[in-house]
């Protein structure tokens, strides 16, 4: 049981049975979106991203638009008034300073203004296939849940995990995740029940005990 109950293992398991695909792989869709996802829900989020994509079609329209035209395409996602600003901001970025290409490394996404290291990373993995952990709220209460890691904030998960799972697992857990802690591991009221790596996970066996 130790063997299969190693990280590298749990992970590859994760990733077999709760696979996550892509519909879009561009990286201003990807970008713009996952700051969209920010504090919402992931069906919330899917709903603004294709409003704001069938109205605006390249970076150069977002750029050139006022927050206010894209206010009511984004309002499903929340703060859309926050979210329209940081988008016409990023993308004006983009085109100004980086020529028009949304950037393909983690030090120059973190300039673009209120890029984190989560919005940063999922550009990388999902956009340019470059092996990055991007740590949401369903990858740090995860991580934690099994006990790979004991942590508190996000960017200390990130950190831990690099040093636990493999680089090849490294673009594939993030969506993964996302999918077992939507269906599985969810926040409240975990499903331990139909969960099929619970004999690997130390928040499974402490409920079992008590």
């Amino acid at each position: 049981m130790k063997d299969v109950c190693t990280p590298s293992k749990v992970a590859e398991r994760i990733i077999k049975f709760f696979p996550r695909t892509h519909n879009h792989t561009d990286p201003l869709r990807i970008l713009l979106c996952t700051i969209l996802s920010q504090r919402t829900r992931d069906e919330n989020t899917e709903r603004a991203c294709e409003n704001l994509f069938q109205r605006f079609k390249t970076l150069d329209e977002i750029a050139n638009a006022d927050p206010k035209e894209i206010e009511p395409l984004i309002v499903a996602a929340g703060i859309y008034r926050q979210k329209a600003v940081r988008i016409v901001e990023v993308s004006r970025t983009i085109k100004n300073k980086y020529s028009g290409q949304v950037p393909s490394t983690l030090e120059e996404l973190l300039q673009l203004p209120g890029v984190g290291r989560k919005t940063a990373n999922i550009v990388l993995a999902v956009a340019y296939g470059i092996p990055a952990i991007a740590v949401d709220t369903h990858v740090h209460r995860i991580s934690n849940r099994l006990g790979w890691v004991k942590t508190e904030k996000p960017d200390a998960t990130e950190e831990a995990l690099k040093k636990i799972i493999p680089l090849k697992l490294w673009k594939d857990l993030n969506g993964s995740m996302v999918e077992f802690g939507r269906t599985i591991c969810r926040p409240q009221n975990p499903k331990c029940d139909q969960c099929p790596i619970s004999l690997c996970c130390e928040y499974h066996k402490a409920r079992s005990i008590t």
